[in-house]
């Protein structure tokens, strides 16, 4: 998800963003642990989409 993108979102949809973002890197993380992921890079875009998010909110409070 672009910055632009999040900006746009309230501070509640950015919350529920934020969560379904952790239970997809916990969901990948599982998956990676016992060999069924194929695409490890879907983790680091992740991780990075929950740092962006986390980042606009606290530059808006």
């Amino acid at each position: 998800m672009k910055t632009s993108e999040i900006k746009k979102l309230s501070s509640e949809e950015m919350e529920a963003k934020l969560v379904a973002a952790r239970k997809e890197l916990f969901n990948l993380k599982m998956r990676k642990a016992i060999g069924q992921l194929d695409k490890t890079s879907r983790i680091q875009s992740v991780k990075k989409s929950i740092a962006r998010i986390l980042t606009i909110q606290k530059e808006i409070a």
